[in-house]
This record gives structure tokens, C-alpha cells and sequence, in this order.
């Protein structure tokens, strides 16, 4: 069982970086593969990047170059740095985990933060 806990989101103007934070509780929080998802108002849930145990990445190609996912075994921890934000980046922004390996399919995760939200104005 692993706990989720999305902070970090806020407003902030185009242009500027925003650092997501996603802190999980319970065991084995290393051998999880863990993703970013976001849901913008009236949108479907879209997949924003992901990390597995070995820290390789994948990243949607809309935020790709923009985006870094990351995490830290120590802290229970993964980070989503986000640069050059843009208005359409405005969404709720989830943290999600699963024990298998990694996949951009919302449905196939097994735990989920409650989101924290993401507003850049223009």
C-alpha cells in the first residue's frame, strides 16, 4: 500500500517554474514506477511524463524539454521541475504509482495523490 501526497502547485505567469512534489508513504517507495498525470478543466486525464526504479524517463511530447521528472529513493520523493510554462499547462496535476513497469496509460496505475493545482496566466 503507498500513500501519495501532491504539494507544490500554485499561480504563476508564462515563463516561469514551477517544482511539483509528490511524497509517499509506505514501503518500497524505490521499486515503483511512478508518473505525473494532469486534468485540465472539462479535459481528460493526460499523461505527463514517468520515472521507474532505475530513474529512466519518458516525457508527453508536449512538455518534453520543458519538464523534468525526478525522484529521491531517500525522501520517498519524486519531483516534476517545470520550466517555461505556458497557459495550456494549467491543469490539476496528479502523482500516481505502480509496481509493474512504465506505461502513459492513466488506468494502468495503482495508487493516486489528490492533486495539486497548476494555474499559469498569460
Amino acid at each position: 500500500q503507498v500513500q501519495l501526497v501532491e504539494s507544490g502547485g500554485g499561480l504563476v505567469q508564462a515563463g516561469g517554474s514551477l517544482r511539483l512534489s509528490c511524497a509517499a508513504s509506505g514501503r518500497s517507495f524505490s521499486s515503483y514506477t511512478m508518473a505525473w498525470f494532469r486534468q485540465a478543466p472539462g479535459k481528460e486525464r493526460e499523461f505527463v511524463a514517468t520515472i521507474n526504479s532505475g530513474s529512466t524517463t519518458y516525457y508527453a511530447a508536449s512538455v518534453k524539454g520543458r519538464f523534468n521528472i525526478s525522484r529521491d529513493n531517500a525522501r520517498n520523493t519524486m519531483y516534476l521541475q517545470m520550466n517555461s510554462l505556458k497557459p495550456e499547462d494549467t491543469a490539476v496535476y496528479s502523482c500516481a504509482a505502480r509496481r509493474m513497469g512504465q506505461i502513459n496509460r492513466a488506468q494502468g496505475y495503482d495508487y493516486w495523490g489528490q492533486g495539486t493545482q497548476v494555474t499559469v496566466s498569460s
